[in-house]
């Protein structure tokens, strides 16, 4: 009972009493204002491309930000500020005196040495980045790094030093997908896939100069991170999303080809969303103690209140060694209510996930909308050590729950326990999506710039099924969605479930395909007869794309179907669209070490990302050029061997 009187009195629900502030006096005269804005851009000057990520840093205090994807920044200087400090992993760091100016740009210039020894450098600059504060976040304890390691306001990216970045971290290990024959297997389904979590956990390793681990690189989330200026569907169609088809030379096997088979989901006006009933489902227990954790968490849901609507609700839970309600369901009008609520969460204790899963479930139905979005957002790094343990108990859980009609999304931080094969399973059982929140910008993205998509779903059970002609395709394969593939009868199974999209969501796959005519990946068999095939014209379908989808709250499929004819054209000649997306499926190839990447390099992968940047509204893909050239300089020295 106590516990639930001081959770009730954390969140504001129970008055308080006047404080010394309140009750104070306010002087007539104004105060001169102690600090003034500073803003600019951090480029580097190699290129001229912003960089993100970048500190920027009051020297001799705690006051930092961080730039956001095109390299800009804000900061709030002190008046008796006399330097700014600029400094990121594989750059030099550069100094700028004040006199009271208030914009400053920089040009950074790439470190060699750095690149090479980043593991090194890059611990120091982020141990002489510690201890910015952010309101409300909890110190490291138990045994790590007792530091303060958190950060600054709402544009800052978090800096944690750490001796094994990924180190206790789990990933669920992948076959990657080989080469299958158009004769023996003309069909491939596979359910969609709109999380991007891997390209933001990608990203952390990358920034924390160490290359991720090949389980931790999921091709099809890498590619689904980006916007594509793919064209939205006719104001008049029927469908809440657009088919796009193309097939170009592919670059990493000349011989090949690449197929590009996109969806393009409407758009929909936040205004003219459906009405919200959101609960929080935060993690506080023990594991959560940190800033890039519970800090992290608290800071993206305020920027999440700041988009909700009076006809939206919001209702918080909390969980650790027990599960309880802090904050019953409120309109989304009484901002200040919920923004208090989250800034006094504290952690500490046990992981009741289940418990939490469950009261959590009970408060959205509770307010259950029928006409709107019922959702449960759960914030944790998945580590369930209480309650159902095992990846079976708690799919049960959520399958059960998704039958009401409240969705979920999983929000996943932090580092070292991380669980990320258990929040993608939280997430596709439970008809939702999942991200990793690597910064407060990936937090901003999420939930402010794709509002829509992250919350409110057009089209579930979404599925997808191409038929190969083997006229014109010897083999094929596709790139990714390995924990997508579904069997050819699941297809026209209403009762099997897949993914979901969401206002404005694009999917974007892949195949690699061995034109008939072209060398085969397996050699012919000597005591069986080959089928006897005859080459198809090249204005003969290369294949068709066959899709299921249901409405939100449909329990009945619809079936669209697109053929693909004509011939594939040289990869320079293709749409910026398949370019860039052929340029990030090469990219993760690469981490991942594939045995399909071909003539791959680094190299050739920077070139062709950079060639494909004219539609890049946030900054994104300049990042994803950063990337690659950061994993090119973390590349072991090869073996030189000796008599």
């Amino acid at each position: 009972m106590h516990r639930f009187l001081y959770l009730a009195l954390a969140a504001g629900l129970l008055p308080a009493g006047p404080t010394a502030a309140q009750t104070r006096p306010v002087p007539a005269a104004a105060v001169a204002p102690a600090t003034y804005p500073v803003t600019g851009r951090v480029t580097d000057r190699a290129t001229g491309q912003g960089l993100p990520g970048v500190t920027v840093l009051v020297k001799g205090t705690s006051i930092g930000v961080s730039t956001q994807a095109n390299g800009t920044y804000q900061i709030e200087v002190p008046q008796s500020a006399k330097v700014l400090v600029f400094s990121s992993i594989g750059f030099v760091p550069k100094e700028v005196k004040l006199t009271g100016q208030q914009v400053v740009d920089v040009g950074l210039s790439t470190d060699s040495k750095a690149l090479s020894e980043v593991v090194v450098t890059g611990y120091g600059l982020q141990g002489r980045v510690s201890g910015v504060s952010i309101r409300g976040a909890a110190k490291v304890k138990r045994g790590r790094n007792t530091a303060d390691q958190s950060y600054g306001s709402v544009s800052a990216a978090p800096y944690f030093p750490q001796p094994e970045p990924g180190a206790g971290d789990t990933y669920a290990s992948v076959a990657e997908n080989g080469f299958r024959s158009a004769q023996k297997e003309p069909l491939s389904t596979f359910s969609i896939d709109v999380d991007a979590a891997s390209y933001s956990n990608v990203r952390r390793f990358l920034q924390q100069g160490q290359l991720p681990p090949p389980e931790a690189v999921r091709v099809e989330e890498m590619l689904n991170y980006f916007q594509y200026d793919y064209p939205q569907p006719a104001a008049t169609a029927a469908e809440p999303f657009r088919v796009i088809t193309e097939q170009a030379q592919c670059p990493w096997n000349p011989q090949h080809q690449l197929v590009q088979v996109a969806l393009q989901a409407r758009r929909v006006a936040t205004d003219k969303l459906p009405p919200a009933n959101l609960v929080f489902l935060v993690d506080v227990s023990g594991s959560m103690d940190g800033s890039d954790r519970l800090g992290l968490v608290q800071q993206g849901l305020k920027l999440l209140v700041q988009q909700l609507r009076p006809q939206d609700k919001v209702a918080l839970v909390v969980y650790a060694g027990a599960a309880g309600t802090v904050l019953p369901p409120t309109a989304g009008s009484e901002k200040a209510t919920i923004l208090r609520a989250i800034d006094n969460l504290s952690a500490g204790g046990s992981t009741a996930g289940g418990a939490g899963l469950r009261l959590a479930y009970d408060v959205a139905r509770q307010s259950f909308n029928a006409q709107g979005n019922n959702r449960v957002i759960i914030c944790t790094d998945g580590d369930f050590n209480v309650g159902e343990q095992s990846d079976g108990a708690m799919e049960r859980l959520i399958v059960q729950q998704r039958e009401s009609g409240v969705f979920l999304t999983a929000l996943g931080v932090g580092r070292g326990n991380y669980q990320d094969q258990k929040m993608e399973l939280l997430a596709d059982k439970g008809n939702g999506n999942y991200a990793y929140l690597d910064n407060l910008d990936e937090a901003r993205r999420v939930l402010v710039s794709q509002f829509g998509g992250t919350l409110f779903t057009l089209a579930q059970d979404v599925k997808l099924q191409v038929e190969f002609n083997p006229a014109r395709v010897r083999e094929y394969r596709l790139v990714g969605y390995e924990n997508r593939l579904l069997d050819p009868e699941d297809f026209n199974n209403d009762r099997k479930d897949a993914g979901e999209l969401g206002s404005g969501h694009t999917v974007t796959a892949l195949y690699e395909i061995v034109p008939v005519g072209a060398p085969a990946t397996v050699d012919a068999l000597k005591y069986q007869p080959a089928p006897a095939t005859t080459p198809a014209l090249a204005s003969a379908e290369l294949l068709t794309v066959k899709l299921r989808y249901k409405e939100p709250r449909g329990t009945t499929s619809r079936l669209l179907a697109l053929p693909l004819t004509g011939v594939a054209r040289p990869l320079a000649d293709a749409s910026e669209n398949l370019r860039f997306a052929a340029a990030v499926a090469q990219f993760g190839m690469l981490l991942r070490q594939s045995e399909h990447r071909g003539t791959a390099t680094y190299e050739a992968t920077a070139r062709l990302a950079d060639g494909a940047r004219r539609f890049d509204p946030e900054g994104y893909r300049a990042e994803l050029v950063r990337l690659v050239r950061l994993a090119q300089g973390l590349q072991p020295a090869p073996v030189v061997g000796t008599r």
